[in-house]
């Protein structure tokens, strides 16, 4: 049998205009696209949602238009409810237990939310528990030991490891299969290999979706004002290319593989879509299918 990779994609409410397109092209012509490929998922969060976290959402797009595109494709839709800084009185936002209720609802493919806090685990689990749980990569787990301990917790469904354990194929090659059956690698990160401020990040990132006052977070890497340049993010030591999970990710073992990029914009994201899931000699038929639809705005 041939082994498959699962894509696990940003931008559920933020580019639900981008899928309404490409998911019909995706099932009519399925000969556009790489045959050991499926979608494994579609993730983001909706704007002001304090449950939010790794970026700041814009998504816009109608919570229940959204689950019936996914429902309609047979598509998992996935939170992004990563805040690290939840307290108890946060658990009780009506916009997030809405928003979990409705998927937990509507489960045919099972629907999932993306975690960093424990109190949100814990409440989930307990409320919700027909939603999986995934774990976040803003935990930013670069020790390969505290990312086995995170692979065992038997709650996760899916754990996704900081981009720079990505290459550690020494030790990932002695995970066993059900270990292996976890681990959602993040591809295309653009963020510096050296960069030690990773976390801090992500907590600003928390603290503004929860509606606090804090200063920016100031990066300090190298060329940090370029802003994301996927052209950077091949470079990256973490990145895994199309080659790369073809050749080396699925006959080791692994078939979970995402796909950053819920902050950029919706012409971005049709490049991450050619680039891991089409066919280079169709890519241009996607490439004008998409461009040529009246109703969707790519720039």
């Amino acid at each position: 049998m041939k082994k498959r990779a699962y894509y696990h994609l940003p931008g559920l409410f933020e580019f639900y205009e981008l899928y309404r397109v490409f998911l019909p092209l995706f099932r009519e012509h399925r000969e556009y696209f790489y045959d050991w490929c499926e979608i494994g998922s579609i993730y983001g969060a909706p704007s002001d949602c304090i449950w939010g976290g790794g970026r700041t959402s814009f998504g816009e797009a109608d919570a229940e238009k959204v689950l019936d595109l996914m429902q309609e494709y047979q598509i998992s839709a996935r939170l992004t409810f990563s805040n690290s800084l939840l307290r108890e009185e946060h658990l009780q936002d009506r916009k997030c237990n809405e928003l979990c209720a409705l998927l937990e609802k509507n489960n045919k493919p099972q629907n999932g939310v993306i975690i960093h806090s424990d109190l949100l685990s814990y409440y989930l689990q307990k409320n919700y528990p027909g939603l999986y749980l995934v774990s976040s990569t803003t935990k930013v787990l670069t020790n390969f030991s505290d990312f086995l301990q995170e692979i065992d917790r038997e709650e996760f469904r899916y754990v996704v490891p900081d981009f720079r354990l990505n290459k550690k194929f020494d030790q990932l090659n002695q995970m066993n299969t059900q270990q292996k059956e976890k681990v959602e690698f993040l591809c295309n990160e653009c963020c510096w290999f050296g960069c030690k401020d990773r976390k801090a990040c992500y907590e600003t990132v928390s603290r503004k979706n929860l509606g606090e006052n804090c200063q920016e977070h100031i990066c300090a890497a190298p060329d940090s004002g370029e802003g994301y340049l996927f052209s950077k993010a091949m470079a990256n030591p973490g990145f895994i290319s199309v080659t790369d999970i073809k050749d080396i990710y699925l006959p080791m073992g692994f078939s979970n593989f995402k796909i950053e990029g819920r902050g950029l914009g919706s012409a971005l994201i049709l490049e991450f879509l050619l680039y891991y899931m089409t066919r280079p000699e169709y890519q241009i038929h996607v490439r004008e299918k998409i461009y040529l639809d009246n109703m969707l705005d790519l720039f």
